[in-house]
């Protein structure tokens, strides 16, 4: 059976062999198996490994559609996220700020391929009890967040995009190499006393020299919402257990679209790249303490990729207001922001009053 042309290979569903359910990524393993009678078969992986792509070429027009591909994008009026859902749509809310997706409003767009997908390590059923065990211990939360953690719907797994940037890099020099060395210094303490006492001061020596070496996977944030950053505590993955993009993987998770384009990419990565070429010099100069005066830096051979990498998302409004809780879909690190109730936290307060009253009373008796 042939496959219709405007079917794209990242939208294909595939159905279980036994009873014909959607078969779904089974998160820690390299399988896609069914939910309901449990059968499972194995996603193929790419024997060749990850794909490089030649950077500048696509930081041209006539690069841009290479390695790239149409797939169906629903767009969040409310926080502007691009979500792609390997699965059927069915009562679709977005992972960010939980509004309602309107399916009739999906859109195809092009976007370059991921080169690699880091998969879900832990499963969703796990997700819900890291949840729980931190609201757990969240002061003064209010009981409709403690229900939100118990309740399915309102936790997402989500692949969200990166680029990795790779080159050659090789910088020169000229700075100073700092020497430490002390002398001793006589004052008056307090009691009008002569002390002494060792300061240290510097001798400072002309330097300068090159250095090369290979940077390899500088991970670049490739999307951002108007909810902001994914916090930098659980923005941490191994990309040793990065492997070669199947869409497999994506079945049954939601896929962010990147919005910050490789060209913006790539000027954050040249600016990460400076900094670790500052980091070789000041190796390079060696002493205690150096100064880089001036520094010419140049990259080449430069690949890039596209990248996925897993979190867990949990929505939560209260009183009007977007909150986000997020866990590392590799290694289980939670960390986001929280409500508070007002009424918790003024009944606590009216019941230290209380007892400080009745402790007052009874100490004066």
């Amino acid at each position: 059976m042939s496959v219709e042309p405007n079917i794209q290979k990242t939208e294909l569903k595939k159905p279980c062999v036994n009873c014909g359910a959607e078969l779904k990524y089974k998160p820690g393993t390299t399988n896609i198996s069914c939910e309901y009678c449990g059968h499972e078969e194995s996603i193929k992986i790419d024997e060749n490994g990850f794909t490089e792509l030649e950077l500048y070429p696509y930081l041209k027009e006539m690069g841009a559609q290479k390695h790239s591909e149409e797939i169906s994008m629903l767009h969040c009026k409310n926080c502007g996220a691009n979500q792609h859902v390997e699965e059927n749509y069915k009562s679709l809310h977005c992972v960010y700020c939980s509004m309602p997706l309107v399916i009739e409003d999906a859109y195809k767009e092009d976007w370059i391929l991921p080169g690699a997908v880091l998969p879900f390590q832990i499963k969703k059923q796990q997700s819900f009890l890291i949840f729980q065990k931190w609201v757990s211990k969240l002061w003064w939360a209010p009981n409709k967040l403690k229900k939100a953690s118990l309740d399915p719907q309102f936790t997402k797994g989500l692949y969200l995009p990166y680029w990795t940037f790779d080159a050659q890099l090789s910088a020169s020099y000229t700075g100073q190499r700092g020497e430490y060395y002390y002398e001793t210094q006589r004052y008056r303490d307090s009691n009008g006393k002569t002390q002494t006492r060792q300061v240290r001061k510097t001798r400072w020596y002309a330097a300068s020299g090159k250095v090369s070496g290979f940077v390899d996977d500088t991970l670049i944030e490739a999307s951002k919402q108007k909810t902001g950053r994914i916090p930098s505590k659980i923005a941490r993955w191994n990309l040793k257990k990065l492997q070669p993009f199947n869409s497999g993987f994506l079945s049954g998770f939601v896929t962010e679209k990147y919005t910050i384009p490789l060209q913006k990419g790539h000027l954050s990565a040249k600016g990460e790249a400076k900094q670790i070429a500052e980091r070789w010099c000041r190796q390079d100069i060696g002493g205690d303490t150096q100064r880089v005066n001036s520094m010419d830096m140049n990259l080449s051979e430069e690949t890039f990729k596209h990248i996925l990498l897993p979190v867990y998302i949990s929505a939560y409004r209260y009183k009007s207001k977007e909150y986000n809780f997020f866990i590392n879909g590799e290694n289980g690190q939670i960390s986001g922001t929280r409500p508070y109730s007002f009424w918790k936290i003024f009944l606590a307060i009216v019941f230290a009053i209380l007892l400080i009253s009745i402790f007052v009373y009874f100490a004066k008796g």
